[in-house]
């Protein structure tokens, strides 16, 4: 008996070390915090498995829809944005957007605007994926540390197997400029903002 909680204790104290081991790893000397995602060799982001990134933590999910923007909205979809758990733990401990934080950011159609409830928008197919990933290693010269990914395929299914970083000018400027909270929108996702109205 006093064996068998020996070793659930022992259990229980290595599933907190790879948790940390996860989150960190040693490169010449300097702890250097890994990405959530996979890469190939040529630095793209390989396609993650819906079932995986799905169980990452839910921030929030704007959506502005064409018929509120003149026809001409520059994201007429829901976004539905996850944050990767180890970041997200982080960010809740310290406030901070930890060196390899990743944003997934899925995008569905506007579907109906009707339904039994009353009259809205209603999410429609799934059309796209994109990622926001923080990396000194991998983005060394961009600000913050931030790039910006996407695995879709103008709207169509199945999405792109890889995703090449989107040039600076392309994203960046736009984050610069608006987001709240280096270089991300949390002023859109309530979970955070919850989150950072609690530190302050």
């Amino acid at each position: 008996m006093k064996n068998s909680i020996i070793i659930g204790l022992v259990a229980v104290g290595m599933a907190s070390i790879s948790l940390v081991s996860f989150a960190q790893d040693k490169e010449g000397g300097k702890e250097m915090m890994k990405e959530a995602l996979k890469r190939n060799d040529a630095g793209e982001l390989l396609l993650p498995d819906a079932n995986d990134y799905r169980t990452w933590v839910y921030v929030g999910t704007p959506v502005t829809p064409n018929d509120m923007n003149n026809g001409k909205a520059a994201f007429p979809e829901f976004h539905n944005v996850y944050m990767d758990p180890v970041s997200f733990a982080h960010y809740k401990e310290t406030g901070e957007f930890r060196d390899g934080t990743t944003l997934l950011k899925e995008l569905v159609s506007v579907g109906s605007k009707a339904a039994v409830s009353g009259n809205g928008y209603f999410m429609g197919d799934f059309i796209g994926l994109e990622a926001a990933v923080k990396s000194s290693k991998h983005h060394a010269d961009e600000p913050g540390n931030w790039a910006y990914y996407s695995w879709t395929n103008e709207g169509k299914q199945p999405l792109k197997d890889t995703a090449k970083a989107f040039p600076t000018a392309a994203c960046n400027a736009c984050h610069d400029a608006s987001a709240a909270e280096d270089y991300v929108f949390t002023q859109y996702y309530p979970i955070l903002r919850a989150i950072m109205a609690e530190k302050k």
